[in-house]
């Protein structure tokens, strides 16, 4: 059973739409599905697609914390890690 909802969920995107090779916005980290119909999504599937986004965010956040400790440069490091993500959940 939907649980009712009396806010409206915003959508997550923070104006930088820019996507790897994958589709995943570097901005919000929604998928190109998950931006395409999060208009029609329910406020259930809206809340899951933040709960992704949060895991996809922690997970490029310890990947560059980990390159971090080999004493690399950080911007080149983040790019390289955005174009690789590999957000398979």
């Amino acid at each position: 059973m939907e649980q009712l909802e009396f806010f409206v969920i915003p959508s997550p995107c923070r104006g930088v739409c820019e996507s790897n090779h994958k589709g995943y916005c570097k901005g919000c980290l929604r998928s190109r599905d998950e931006r395409l119909y999060w208009l029609r999504l329910s406020d259930t599937q809206k809340q899951h697609v933040l709960r992704l986004c949060a895991l996809r965010r922690r997970k490029l956040e310890q990947l560059l914390w980990q390159a971090r400790q080999t004493d690399e440069d950080g911007d080149r490091l983040m790019a390289q890690l955005w174009t690789q993500a590999d957000f398979d959940f």
